[in-house]
């Protein structure tokens, strides 16, 4: 089932006018709420805008740089966003070790801010995202935006906004996007050894 759902996932950019129900929205966002974090922190709070207006500053804040102006048609849009924590994580120094002095070093906001991803939303993020396809609903992850931007337009206080996620019913035909073989993405015991054997 899920390799079923992974086979037809794509990035849909052309949505319908479908409103997606709040029974479903629930659903999407329990998938979310179940998944792991490091040491259990759960660091997250995901932002549900349904709010037309609010989509549509979305968008804008998507289209400074780049033109996605097709996010303003998504019925729904979830900001992932994160804790921000006060130290730097001692985690970091063990995972880097030849790092060590110029972590120690790294000013904590800096550090916030590269570090955002490591406090794991792509996880529930990419649930989320599979758990609207068993709904029939596709989705885009919008990583090209100004987080800033949007965390002031949903007043994100003590978070970080890391990404944000479309989501829709397709109004386009379904696609297919290939995928590279198992042998050209694996390697066995040693990185030499390439391919699963």
């Amino acid at each position: 089932m899920l390799i079923d759902l992974l086979r037809k996932r794509y990035s849909c950019r052309k949505f319908s006018e479908k409103i997606i129900s709040r029974e479903i929205i629930e659903y999407i966002l329990e998938s979310g709420r179940l998944s792991p974090s490091g040491g259990n922190e759960q660091p997250w709070k995901f932002g549900v805008i349904t709010d037309k207006e609010i989509i549509c500053k979305i968008s804008e804040a998507a289209s400074m740089k780049y033109s996605q102006k097709w996010i303003s048609k998504a019925p729904l849009i979830i900001v992932l966003c994160t804790q921000i924590f006060d130290n730097i994580n001692e985690n970091l120094y063990n995972r880097f070790p030849s790092m060590y002095d110029r972590i120690k070093i790294m000013d904590n906001n800096l550090y916030n801010i590269i570090n955002m991803e490591e406090h794991q939303t792509k996880i529930p993020g990419e649930h989320m995202v599979l758990a609207a396809l068993e709904y029939g609903i596709f989705s885009t992850w919008i990583s090209h935006i100004d987080c800033e931007m949007v965390g002031e337009l949903i007043g994100i206080n003590g978070y970080y906004v890391t990404n944000v996620i479309a989501f829709g019913y397709p109004n386009e035909e379904l696609k297919i996007n290939p995928k590279k073989d198992l042998i050209n993405i694996t390697f066995t015991n040693h990185f030499n050894n390439t391919g699963f054997r």
